[in-house]
């Protein structure tokens, strides 16, 4: 059990690392960040509850290779997706179960990095709040959970930091243990 932890924390440390953890301009976001379906919108890609729309959770590592869509990467930490550079996928037993969404990905309701924190709430009113612990440089959360499937939007209190889709399950687990750059 302690090596199936160790992969899970390292696949949560690369994705980090591939979806960027540089400073972000603090405000609203943009007004072309408010997709209403699954479809890219201009620059901005949207992430929802299903995945991609070549991409989808539960898909198996080989299934998407074999389909062209992941590739592995020398430089990086983990596999990209081809046409989606800003999403790091995140496979446990060779399925996917998270997308950490990079800029400037949105989810269908328009959240993103960057995304004021009230407005946030107010597009997922029922999302739970996730305390980080106390005394860690770790942020706070906010669990937008439907079914099976959740976001998961970790913020400093003023903003969204990261976008986070995927597995309710495996969602919860990555705030409860904690994540960081590879």
């Amino acid at each position: 059990m302690k090596l199936r932890q160790f992969v899970f924390i390292t696949t949560l440390l690369a994705a980090a690392w591939i979806a960027g953890s540089g400073p972000r301009p603090i405000g609203p976001a943009p007004a072309e960040t408010e997709p209403t379906n699954a479809e890219p919108v201009g620059t901005i890609e949207v992430v929802d509850l299903n995945g991609l729309p070549d991409v989808a959770f539960g898909d198996t590592e080989e299934e998407l290779a074999r389909r062209g869509v992941l590739r592995p990467e020398v430089d990086a930490c983990g596999p990209l997706l081809t046409g989606h550079e800003r999403a790091s996928p995140i496979f446990i037993d060779d399925r996917l179960v998270l997308i950490w969404a990079g800029e400037p990905m949105a989810t269908p309701e328009g959240v993103t990095i960057g995304t004021p924190l009230p407005e946030a709430r107010a597009r997922y009113p029922k999302a739970k709040r996730l305390d980080a612990p106390q005394g860690t440089y770790r942020f706070d959360g906010l669990l937008a959970r439907r079914g099976d499937r959740a976001y998961l939007f970790l913020h400093d209190g003023r903003q969204v930091r990261k976008v986070i889709a995927g597995y309710a399950h495996w969602a919860r687990r990555l705030f409860d243990e904690g994540h960081g750059p590879c």
